[in-house]
């Protein structure tokens, strides 16, 4: 019989000497995440399809589903007395919780919303960081490589719950009684690839060195790489990255000069730290283009990032040829 979630939760916890908080917490996100592919699963037959008419502290339209999944997450999280505060993509400020919690967790509450309305993948993406002391937004602001765990939820053909506690990366899937059973472990990114993930229609805008390495890749086989690529656009992370830990490729969504006050899209807290830890975890590599994206410093809950990550030949390669233009990340 496959494994469950929290069976394995509590296997892996005295395996790596694991906090017992960390584990409620871990099982209080998946109990979410099965609540919101309920939600996911019903969409226009529940009424819950569509744009909420209310926009998000980044300025983007929040759909309905995006505003349901938040609540839950925050509902749920502040019930755990493990969480000391949370911070969503979604909201302006970090959300206190327990006074004596251990845990911080940082979350998407509904990664590729703009999928929603078309029945494509989306998901939830988490973070958890260890907390101590008064809470405030510096409490938050620690670097990627300061997680004891992060995941993600995908809400597919399958929901899956995919999780590291820095001990590998586990992939459940949800079965038909609502429990999530453990499908996959210890997930490996292969080195080399032939696949690749960017939205091209940016090209025209991004930097010099970023233009050359796609070029490359166009060029095939004939060409300095000497292969052909094949391209894939989801534009929902959550889809990019599983696609990614199941069969390798590189996915990139890099600077561009549109708005040259953001160092990127992706917002560092929220995606590009819960999902480089899922890829480093797997032994594949994420950078900004210059440097690990595990070890930036945050200065803001809403900082955004370059990413570039993914099968590590092609990364190193990519965030090689940035560094050699001298440019800023």
């Amino acid at each position: 019989m496959a494994q469950t979630l929290s069976a394995f939760l509590q296997e892996h916890a005295a395996a790596h000497h694991i906090d017992a908080g960390l584990i409620d917490v871990m099982n209080t996100l998946a109990a979410s995440c099965v609540a919101i592919s309920d939600k996911v699963r019903l969409g226009d037959l529940a009424g819950i399809i569509g744009e909420a008419g209310s926009d998000n502290v980044q300025g983007e339209h929040q759909k309905k589903l995006d505003v349901i999944a938040n609540d839950m997450l925050i509902s749920a999280l502040q019930n755990n007395p493990h969480v000391a505060g949370l911070a969503s993509e979604e909201e302006d400020e970090f959300v206190a919780a327990n006074q004596d919690g251990q845990y911080l967790v940082l979350f998407d509450p509904l990664d590729g919303s703009s999928n929603i309305d078309v029945n494509i993948s989306i998901g939830t993406i988490f973070s958890i960081l260890p907390h101590q002391g008064e809470l405030s937004t510096a409490s938050f602001l620690q670097a990627g490589n300061q997680q004891v765990a992060s995941g993600y939820a995908l809400y597919g053909p399958q929901t899956l719950f995919v999780l590291t506690l820095r001990h590998g990366v586990f992939v459940f899937t949800l079965n038909a009684d609502e429990e999530f059973v453990m499908t996959r472990e210890h997930n490996h990114i292969a080195a080399a690839t032939k696949e690749f993930a960017i939205n091209m229609s940016n090209q025209r805008h991004w930097q010099s060195a970023m233009q050359d390495c796609i070029a490359e890749l166009l060029q095939g086989k004939e060409g300095v790489r000497g292969k052909d690529y094949n391209m894939r656009w989801v534009a929902s992370m959550v889809a990019e990255v599983h696609r990614i830990l199941m069969r390798g490729g590189v996915f990139m969504y890099p600077k561009d000069k549109r708005d040259p006050s953001k160092a990127g899209k992706l917002r560092l807290m929220y995606e590009a730290n819960p999902m480089s830890l899922i890829v480093s975890q797997a032994g594949g590599l994420s950078t900004n283009a210059h440097q690990a994206i595990l070890d930036i410093q945050p200065e803001g809950l809403h900082q955004r990032v370059s990413v570039v990550l993914g099968s590590s030949e092609e990364v190193t390669y990519i965030t090689d040829k940035h560094i050699a233009t001298g440019m800023q990340a």
